[in-house]
């Protein structure tokens, strides 16, 4: 090209906004002689609810990850050179009387002491990610995105004394939890439209791609556009595509009618779930829809900040495909139970694969001369230890990325007994360049990361 090109350079349409990956073309000439430009550093946190039976997750030895991965964690089995296994750090705020699903929601990112109360009379704290949000949040068109599979409301209570707004895992501040994006094609419009309802309907009527409405624009740049930009620029738009035709067809699905599950110890967990379980197929095309597009976000710097619920606290999912229907949340206080436990092993391996198809989506997404998964952290984790004792101690929790070289992935990490987990969100502020000192019940930096 005659110029460089904008990194905040968008493709209009009518209604349409199509931001673009990172492209050669991007690369300030002064740059040129000394190579590209370092792509920036994102942070994104997925929640995995109810804890997980720790015997199957956990690597016997710290160092290098052995040649064969606890049961739980085989999934990343192909990945184990772009995630990390920390062991030893404590979400102590979350700490206290009853009501521990809810506190290990909302103290997971807040590192904040939760209140016991009830319907709207609720405070916990700001979440690490919105702190990134007010920090870097301008330098990119949305300030962070907050996604979840379902959502509970803000009123009444959802887990023995202690409010619903409590299973929101983002919080402006202390008393304002963030609303999540649940349905994929509202994403999917927040990042492609410049009016998402209105013109969202109107492509729904007319059945046209996004893609429709900036065809002029993306014309006369490819014309412009080396041929390495220009086979960028294809994959790309193909990759957006696909996800409308994907939408589409989850869209036409028909609604599943709520599961009939029998709550045994906690008769609420019904009120939270009962909307929202759906069918297995149906939750594991949206958790990937969700991953997808997570990575277009990132990829096209519409966001540096990303935070995913796969489901709340308490939930009472059932996954057939694994060859049995107890709920999730039933299995988790199992009483160690060898049935019990080897069926909630077998669901939180479930889950890890989904982190595995994001991180592995973000290995393949090519960006400078790497991936965009070296410049991502990517945590993974529970605000539970084991649900079946509501413990709050040596969480489990992976890191995957190198985070432009803030993490060396592929070891298990063994930190000392009880260092707060507030020390691996204050490293992750700080990598993605929020200048914060501390936060929550921070004692420093996490180190050897």
């Amino acid at each position: 090209m005659s110029k460089q090109l904008s990194r905040r350079t968008v493709l209009q349409g009518l209604g349409a906004a199509v931001a673009l990956p990172w492209l050669e073309a991007m690369t300030p000439r002064s740059a040129l002689a000394t190579g590209p430009a370092r792509p920036p550093v994102r942070m994104a946190i997925v929640y995995m609810p109810n804890g997980t039976w720790m015997r199957d997750w956990t690597p016997a030895e710290a160092g290098a990850l052995p040649a064969e991965l606890p049961p739980i964690l085989r999934p990343m089995s192909a990945l184990k050179s772009e995630f990390s296994v920390l062991t030893g750090l404590t979400a102590d705020n979350s700490r206290g009387p009853s009501g521990g699903h809810a506190r290990a929601m909302a103290g997971f990112l807040t590192s904040s002491r939760i209140r016991k109360t009830e319907g709207s009379d609720f405070r916990a704290g700001i979440s690490v990610d919105q702190v990134a949000s007010a920090s870097i949040g301008d330098r990119t068109r949305i300030t962070s995105l907050v996604l979840a599979t379902n959502q509970a409301g803000t009123s009444g209570s959802c887990d023995i004394g202690y409010s619903c707004a409590y299973q929101r895992l983002s919080w402006r501040d202390a008393v304002t939890p963030l609303p999540a994006i649940t349905n994929p094609r509202h994403l999917f419009d927040r990042l492609f439209t410049n009016d998402a309802g209105k013109n969202g309907s109107r492509r729904e009527i007319e059945r046209r791609s996004v893609l429709d409405y900036v065809r002029d624009d993306a014309s006369d740049l490819q014309r412009n556009l080396g041929s390495v930009d220009r086979r960028k620029l294809d994959e790309y738009f193909s990759a957006i595509r696909e996800l409308e035709q994907r939408i589409e067809r989850a869209i036409r699905m028909p609604v599943p009618p709520a599961p009939n599950i029998q709550v045994q110890d906690i008769q609420l967990e019904a009120k939270i779930n009962s909307q929202a379980e759906g069918q297995e197929d149906q939750w594991l095309e949206a958790v990937r829809l969700f991953g997808d597009l997570m990575v277009l976000a990132f990829q096209t710097d519409s966001t540096r900040v990303c935070t995913f619920a796969l489901n709340n606290e308490q939930s009472a999912r059932t996954y057939p495909s694994l060859g049995f229907t107890d709920g999730h949340h039933g299995l988790s206080h199992h009483g160690k139970n060898p049935e019990k436990t080897d069926r909630y092993s077998r669901i939180s391996a479930h889950h890890v694969a989904q982190f595995a198809y994001l991180v592995n989506k973000m290995k393949e997404t090519k960006e400078g001369d790497g991936s965009l998964l070296d410049n991502c952290l990517v945590a993974y984790g529970s605000g539970i230890r084991d649900g079946d004792a509501h413990d709050n101690g040596d969480l489990p929790i992976l890191l995957a990325g190198k985070g432009g070289g803030a993490h060396k992935p592929g070891r298990h990490i063994r930190y000392a007994h009880e260092t707060p987990l507030a020390n691996l969100w204050l490293r992750m502020l700080n990598s993605v360049g929020a200048p914060v000192d501390r936060f929550g019940d921070s004692t420093g930096r996490l180190n050897d990361l």
